[in-house]
């Protein structure tokens, strides 16, 4: 009744949670503090390394479906979520810091769950999960290419926006609201006119790069891309992306500006913004002077500049069944991005599914069949499907959900029945699953 957890992200974090409620004594191991990837900055547990927002918290959007069945079944990640939660429109939104701190306070004070920092660079022996994450140091990942071979061998870039001091904001030239006022005035938003659009865009697409070995831009995973590849994509590209005005009225004219660049909060005391929408992997001094170009951040203090990082994940198809097994030595388990889940959210489902699997099957009882209509269910089931050929990683969407059985006028209605449904069958498993 020992499991060894590889990895306190996300997943690993959830994945240890959910096995020492029920009882297992669980090993975390975890190379912080010892040693930090490129990405991390802290000595936290489940620190997020891009945005702070685990996206829209609507039940008509696939992801705030994931997010409400994981509440109903008492995940730790989703709890210290909605305790650190910060204003964000329809979208949850975390302090950093402070959602770092309390899943790393929950994990360390857990009398069934025993820390060992440090770096792992073999598997050990007994029931594992392996939640190193995308950027799984060079040891294990060694480790871990001998025993998969070239299905763990895939690879995409991931880029981080940077971070700007409220107080350095031109206000003068900004204003806070929410897109159609929907909600509370949660983001600032730093307009541009046509003029400042233009020779900002010209300033993007020619801005110097870092070095990246072995980048192209079709190699970026596109719900995390580079804002200077998404330009390069067309000049007007920006403007039905991550700078589009539509349903944002400038308070000093009444009308939508030619383009608008969102600041959203990404603490909970408002000191610190970032730029929504703005990963990037240009050099530091090509991101403050092109940036600076943005006409309320032409003084801006930046407090972390952007930066782009290799994830590597797995063939999961060839390798896991829906639990995030290995089909070839089941005492292994995987959760978290290197699966092929992309999103704070998924990662966080995916361990969640992984304890409670695990710890089942320790236990002798049988394992909980999610179905493919929750969205629990359908991201093991789309993780673990071996027609796929051409496996890359994605976000829970409606897509790998089974359609209803009748019609329904509107997709906003469609989908919001369709999380109906699955929220019915979460309900009636709710017994089953919790201990």
């Amino acid at each position: 009744m020992n499991v060894t957890v590889i990895g306190a992200g996300l997943a690993g974090s959830e994945a240890a949670w959910q096995l020492a409620k029920r009882g297992i004594q669980v090993t975390l191991r975890e190379m912080k503090p010892e040693k930090r990837t490129p990405a991390h900055i802290t000595d936290h547990f489940a620190e997020l390394c891009c945005s702070n927002s685990l996206r829209s918290d609507q039940l008509e959007n696939a992801v705030g479906l994931l997010k409400e069945e994981l509440r109903r079944l008492d995940s730790l990640i989703l709890a210290c979520a909605d305790a650190t939660r910060v204003e964000a429109g329809g979208a949850l939104a975390v302090d950093r810091h402070g959602f770092a701190a309390l899943v790393t306070e929950k994990i360390k004070s857990h009398p069934n769950i025993t820390v060992v920092p440090g770096e792992v660079t073999e598997i050990p022996p007994g029931e594992v999960i392996i939640a190193s994450g995308p950027l799984t140091s060079d040891a294990l990942a060694q480790r871990l290419q001998a025993l998969l071979g070239q299905d763990s061998g895939l690879h995409f870039y991931d880029a981080a926006a940077p971070l700007v001091s409220a107080e350095s904001v031109d206000m003068d030239k900004a204003w806070f609201g929410s897109r159609y006022d929907r909600g509370t005035d949660d983001y600032v938003n730093c307009p541009m006119n046509k003029e400042e659009y233009d020779a900002f865009w010209q300033a993007l697409t020619t801005a110097r790069e870092a070095e990246v070995h072995g980048f192209e831009d079709s190699m970026v995973f596109e719900g995390c891309m580079p804002v200077e590849v998404m330009a390069r994509r067309g000049h007007d590209t920006l403007l039905y992306g991550p700078l589009k005005s539509r349903g944002l009225d400038d308070p000093r004219t009444g009308r939508w500006p030619y383009a608008v660049v969102q600041l959203r909060r990404d603490n909970a005391d408002g000191s610190v913004y970032n730029l929504v929408g703005f990963q990037t992997h240009l050099r530091f001094p090509e991101q403050r002077r092109v940036f600076s170009m943005i006409p309320a951040l032409h003084d801006a203090e930046f407090l972390r500049y952007g930066v782009m990082h290799r994830n590597t994940f797995l063939n999961s198809p060839r390798l896991l069944d829906r639990y995030y097994r290995l089909k070839a030595e089941p005492r292994i388990s995987f959760a978290g991005q290197m699966t092929g889940v992309e999103g704070y959210v998924e990662s966080a489902a995916s361990g969640f599914l992984v304890g409670v699997e695990t710890a089942r099957r320790l236990m002798g009882l049988p394992p909980v069949d999610f179905p493919q209509e929750t969205a629990l269910g359908a991201l093991g089931l789309y993780v673990s499907n071996e027609s796929i050929t051409q496996f890359q990683p994605m976000n829970i969407n409606f897509g790998i959900i089974p359609p209803l059985d009748h019609r329904v006028k509107g997709k906003r209605n469609k989908n919001a029945e369709l999380s109906a449904r699955s929220l019915e069958i979460i309900d009636r498993l709710k017994k089953e699953v919790l201990p």
